[in-house]
């Protein structure tokens, strides 16, 4: 039986929590059911609670949580790579669950449309500049992100390019990724933060 490292929930359905386990897809568990690690305790409104690495957690629909096998204090993300070898994470941005591909080629944190909705940040209130994308020029907004979080390291002031159009995920470039130290092992990678 595998821990799970993170549970966000994704929505109230009846008397179901919606849990995405590790980022993956939603799965409706009911009350006293465990999925992955994770049992739900009570679901009310648009909060159930959850039992997680032992602990009791409520958590609003949106957020998500992590639990002890992956937040052990250590300021260390592992992450394996898929098939073609691109690194995916979940994390937070402003406590709001936002999935990542890493990308080092990226030189911020980049979120489209949807997910700078989500996690409420104005398109409007940034700074403006034109980036080349690979369907020609797009208008990109610069922000500063509060806070961002990945299994227990949490960024604060953290630069992001928000587009216009929609993503399929958002970019964890190097506004992030320069603040830690990134091993790479195979297909393997442990970021630590540096300070």
């Amino acid at each position: 039986m595998s821990m799970a490292q993170e549970v966000g929930l994704a929505g109230i359905m009846g008397s179901k929590a919606m849990l995405m386990i590790n980022g993956g897809e939603p799965q409706a568990v009911p009350v006293g059911q465990t999925l992955g690690g994770v049992k739900v305790l009570s679901v009310q409104g648009d909060q159930a609670v959850i039992e997680i690495g032992g602990k009791k957690r409520p958590l609003r629909v949106g957020q998500h949580a992590i639990g002890s096998s992956g937040g052990d204090g250590s300021g260390k993300i592992i992450m394996t790579a898929d098939g073609q070898g691109h690194f995916y994470t979940t994390g937070t941005i402003n406590g709001t669950s936002v999935r990542f591909i890493v990308d080092t080629g990226a030189t911020m944190i980049s979120l489209g449309a949807t997910d700078a909705r989500r996690v409420g940040v104005d398109f409007n209130r940034g700074q403006k500049a034109l980036t080349n994308t690979a369907n020609g020029q797009a208008v990109v907004s610069k922000v500063q992100l509060d806070t961002v979080r990945i299994g227990d390291i949490t960024l604060h002031n953290v630069d992001a390019l928000i587009h216009q159009t929609d993503m399929p995920i958002a970019l964890l470039g190097m506004s992030f990724l320069n603040r830690m130290e990134m091993q790479r092992d195979g297909s393997t990678m442990t970021l630590k933060k540096r300070f």
